[in-house]
């Protein structure tokens, strides 16, 4: 019989899983953004002008943007939802517990 205690690691340990998901998927949205721009504006070099237009262009930073609202997405249900989901855990934790006594 899972003990309280064990419950609520299980619970802590669920949380830390959800937010090393977050960061990586921060670091992977850098990781990949920078390397999409980079072959976007490659050829780009001739002239400051030239290199600008490419690199501020709507082509280049949609990419940006859109992965962007994504990621503020993630962090939304991450930062909201999370407690939220936490009480929920520790209310069924509560009626099993209850339960089984």
């Amino acid at each position: 019989m899972r003990t309280k205690r064990d419950l609520k690691y299980i619970k802590a340990k669920n949380r830390v899983q959800r937010e090393k998901g977050f960061y990586n998927h921060v670091i992977v949205y850098f990781v990949v953004n920078i390397i999409i721009t980079g072959f976007k504006v490659h050829n780009h070099f001739e002239s400051w002008d030239a290199f600008t237009a490419k690199f501020f262009g709507l082509d280049n930073l949609s990419t940006w943007l859109v992965w962007g609202a994504i990621l503020l997405f993630h962090f939304l249900v991450f930062k909201y939802a999370g407690p939220w989901e936490d009480r929920k855990i520790e209310e069924y934790m509560e009626k099993e517990l209850n339960k089984k006594s």
